[in-house]
């Protein structure tokens, strides 16, 4: 029987060995691809002031932790290659095998980012022809919390193989895999999503207190104990889903957000660039590429179809603020109202998303030589009767998607503010409207509705026209805020 005296200093020492090791954040491990050509940090846990040695590749280098137990090295930038070994040695020895140097993209938002491979169309055909080991998915695990989190739940890094494919998000492996097909070097994906998300949970504490919109709301403690789903909480996801993730490095993000927000999209003008802004200085990488996908077509009132000009369109007026957005720079809209699914607010043609936000990325961030975005909004005459639109990135020139020629979408309307259908047709490279019922036009929308799948101009590269308005009339989410949650 063993005397309590040497029980308890076993148990001691069983505790003092536990605590003694060395610890990296869940999203080191083997198979993680690291970003090229910027420094690399590492970092971890220990023991308060144990020596801590990381190498990788040629590179070899000794911390002391400090007296909270946390440790970190920055190792020089290293190109693009691999397979490489990276251990972390201290009072015990952690080895990462199969990492690869490449480039890393964060994949966020709700349930169309959260979407799998295996739900899109042609799920199981995509499955089967995967054989994309350099491109690699990390998932962060759900989680909540109020305060910022150091670590996300445990999990692996992927390869996209049949085995593992089906469980990736859909956006961010055809995003992925796209650009593997072109840049030829490993791409790392760190998904980050939780469907019927409000962009306000992603936002940190920090971001929220620098904004003099919601700089109030943030200042005093909101009293909640315990925080009930996603959205039950500001910055709860940022806290939980984001923070744990700095200051790895990455070569940029890509977002696919916006439904929960529609009943606010007005306010959205501020909240969307606020997290885009407050990423950007947490991550402090300067202003590092962010791309993100524009609504698609829904129809929000469920048959009723009243998501129109006349009667107003929260899911046109959230588009708009989404567009708005490119105000900032290395910013990226992909545009898909043409491949919406009007009774399902999940789109399964996750392909043409993943496909636009990478020509997006190939042609400003890598700056390969491609026609990337559809046609955008440019300017508007008016001659009699007839509005003059005029275009930017038209590419090789403006199409009609129809058989017929017929030029659908188009609305304007005259000092009243009530819209009319519209014939248009296209003029020398630009488009023409008019309505037998509007003699003096003021204002011209087009597709302008939550269904916006009407609209059928594109450029002759094959993407399609954003969505655009050339009033500022009064919307109907222009008084819609962002209330806390009830205290409990």
């Amino acid at each position: 029987m063993i005397k309590p005296t040497w029980l308890l200093a076993a148990c001691l020492l069983i505790a003092e060995s536990i605590s003694a090791n060395v610890t990296l954040p869940a999203f080191f491990g083997s198979g993680m691809v690291l970003q090229r050509d910027q420094p690399v940090y590492i970092w971890g846990w220990a023991d308060k002031g144990e020596k801590v040695t990381v190498q990788f590749k040629s590179q070899k280098q000794s911390v002391k932790t400090g007296s909270d137990g946390k440790w970190m090295v920055k190792l020089k930038p290293e190109q693009a290659g691999g397979p490489f070994v990276l251990t972390v040695n201290g009072k015990n020895n952690i080895t990462c095998d199969n990492v690869m140097m490449g480039d890393v993209w964060i994949c966020s938002g709700q349930s169309n980012m959260e979407w799998h491979v295996k739900d899109a169309s042609r799920g199981a055909e995509e499955i089967q022809a995967a054989n994309y080991p350099q491109v690699r998915e990390f998932t962060v695990k759900r989680a909540v919390a109020k305060e910022p989190l150091d670590n996300v739940a445990a999990a692996s890094w992927l390869p996209a193989t049949p085995e593992n494919v089906g469980s990736f998000s859909a956006v961010s492996y055809f995003f992925g895999r796209e650009l593997y097909k072109d840049l030829q070097v490993p791409i790392g994906l760190i998904h980050t999503s939780w469907g019927g998300t409000q962009v306000e949970a992603w936002i940190s504490k920090k971001g929220f207190l620098g904004s003099e919109t919601f700089k109030d709301m943030m200042s005093a403690p909101l009293g909640i104990d315990s925080i009930t789903g996603p959205n039950g909480y500001p910055a709860c996801l940022f806290n939980a889903m984001i923070h744990p993730l700095l200051p790895y490095g990455i070569k940029g993000a890509i977002w696919y957000q916006g439904e929960s927000n529609a009943g606010r999209a007005y306010q959205y003008r501020q909240s969307f660039p606020l997290m885009i802004t407050d990423w950007r200085n947490q991550w402090r990488q300067g202003d590092f590429p962010f791309y993100f996908v524009q609504l698609s077509s829904f129809d929000a009132t469920h048959g009723k179809g009243e998501g129109n000009s006349n009667n107003g369109s929260s899911w046109a007026e959230l588009r708009e603020a989404q567009a708005m957005t490119l105000s900032l720079p290395n910013t990226g809209m992909a545009v898909i109202t043409d491949i919406g699914e009007r009774n399902d607010i999940h789109p399964r043609n996750k392909q043409d998303v993943g496909k636009r936000l990478a020509w997006n990325v190939l042609k400003n961030v890598y700056a390969q030589p491609m026609v990337a975005a559809g046609p955008a909004f440019k300017s508007m005459d008016i001659s009699g009767n007839k509005a003059l639109i005029s275009f930017t990135d038209t590419g090789s020139g403006l199409v009609v998607k129809d058989r017929y020629g017929y030029l659908k979408g188009f609305e304007v309307a005259g000092a009243d503010q009530h819209f009319h259908y519209a014939k248009a047709a296209i003029v020398n490279g630009k488009v023409e409207v008019y309505s037998d019922q509007v003699t003096a036009p003021v204002a011209v929308r087009y597709n302008w509705a939550d269904d916006a799948a009407d609209g059928n101009l594109f450029n002759r590269e094959g993407l399609p026209a954003a969505p655009f308005r050339t009033d500022k009339w009064k919307g109907v989410t222009d008084n819609a805020v962002y209330q806390l949650p009830a205290r409990k």
